[in-house]
């Protein structure tokens, strides 16, 4: 489906009915990396993905990109759906993309499951590496911002011995346009340091983390927990950067368990 947010076309899906679900994906990917989460989930929850603006089946305007302005393209989606409040699970740059929305909009916020990302802004080397890489998706395209994602996403394993994973991952990241991923990554190395934030949320929050993740490992997710107060953690063994990919059914059974507790 689609909708028109913000002077763009965002592309959604929403299935299943009951406490709705809202997942926010990672950077360069789409919403299809949810496909197993939507699939497990939708008979107990209403499920909504979307792809952010740069993304997937959404538009990919050449021009500024911030996270605040996709925390209002969320926005703008839920009020477009009719749904007042949500529980929202975000991985890496989505959780980015809740940190933010919770600054602006944490009255629409049930609870929150923030995967495989930090509260950290960029360091310096950080920033550096978003401009270079923008810089390579400009020069060779999507498929060179594939290659050098993926060993970010995945477990040295799961490259080895599941190649329709690494299918799935390229495909997503080569049906990226330039200005979106150029976009993300300047959005990503504006971001402000969320630290102060974290003591501020008073939302259930759970935090999930892959045991192999090296992009944003399971120190940044303990730190988190640490101070957003009453936070849960858990790390998924045999699992990167993209856990929901890697082991879906302990991803789902997190979820599950955090949305029924909601329900309480």
């Amino acid at each position: 489906m689609h909708t028109q947010v913000n002077g763009i076309t965002i592309a959604y899906s929403d299935q299943g009915t009951g406490l709705p679900i809202v997942f926010l994906h990672a950077f360069p990917l789409n919403r299809t990396m949810w496909a197993t989460q939507e699939n497990a989930l939708s008979s107990q929850f209403r499920i909504i993905t979307l792809d952010l603006r740069g993304h997937g089946e959404s538009d990919a305007p050449l021009w500024r990109y911030t996270l605040d302005q996709a925390a209002d393209d969320v926005c703008a989606l839920l009020d477009h759906l009719a749904i007042q409040r949500a529980l929202f699970v975000g991985l890496s740059m989505g959780g980015y993309i809740l940190l933010a929305f919770y600054r602006k909009y944490a009255a629409r916020m049930k609870g929150l499951i923030l995967a495989d990302t930090r509260a950290q802004a960029d360091t310096a080397e950080g920033k550096d590496g978003r401009f270079q890489m923008a810089q390579i998706a400009y020069k060779k395209g999507p498929s060179a911002i594939a290659d050098i994602m993926i060993p970010k996403l995945l477990s040295p394993a799961t490259i080895q011995a599941r190649p329709e994973i690494v299918q799935k991952v390229r495909a997503m990241i080569e049906g990226n346009q330039i200005s979106g991923i150029a976009g993300d990554l300047m959005a990503m190395a504006e971001r402000p340091d969320s630290i102060p934030l974290l003591a501020q949320i008073t939302c259930p929050t759970q935090i999930i983390v892959g045991k192999l993740d090296q992009a944003t490992p399971p120190s940044d997710a303990e730190l988190m927990a640490e101070k957003i107060p009453g936070a849960r953690i858990t790390i998924i063994p045999n699992a990167a950067h993209l856990a929901n990919l890697e082991q879906p059914e302990a991803f789902n059974q997190i979820v599950a368990s955090f949305a029924s507790d909601l329900l309480k």
